[in-house]
């Protein structure tokens, strides 16, 4: 297991990518996430990446978080071996899920949430290489 990615939500895209590319880094791509109403560039960060978010709907879960709490550190993302199994186990053992099955999120990782309630204020992403 290993951190996969910190996912930031951000008001602009073009404007967050010419911040973390004056640091020197490299986006590693772009790509809309239809389900998530999200634009989403990755920059390859050692063994991990951090992962800019912008909303393409205010209505999306990080355009709702951004028009409440600003752009700012939106998620923590996990590498697990298997999504569906860290679910059940999770749900067994009485944590609150954002979601209750895998959906596929960018790069086609299978991809769930857990309840930033159950895991001291922090919205955690559990995910599954392609």
């Amino acid at each position: 297991m290993k951190i996969e990615h910190v996912g930031v939500a951000v008001a602009s895209l073009d404007a967050a990518k010419s911040f973390y590319e004056a640091l020197g880094l490299e986006c590693g791509g772009e790509e809309e996430v239809t389900e998530q109403k999200v634009r989403v560039a990755f920059f390859p960060l050692g063994e991990s990446r951090l992962e800019l978010l912008e909303s393409t709907d205010p209505e999306g879960p990080v355009g709702k978080f951004v028009a409440k709490r600003g752009p700012g550190l939106h998620h923590l993302c996990v590498e697990v071996p298997d999504v569906a199994k860290a679910l059940e186990t999770l749900k067994a053992r009485g944590f609150a899920l954002v979601d209750e099955v895998p959906r596929t999120g960018a790069g086609g990782r299978r991809v769930a949430f857990v309840h930033p309630k159950s895991t001291g204020g922090v919205l955690l992403e559990l995910a599954e290489k392609p």
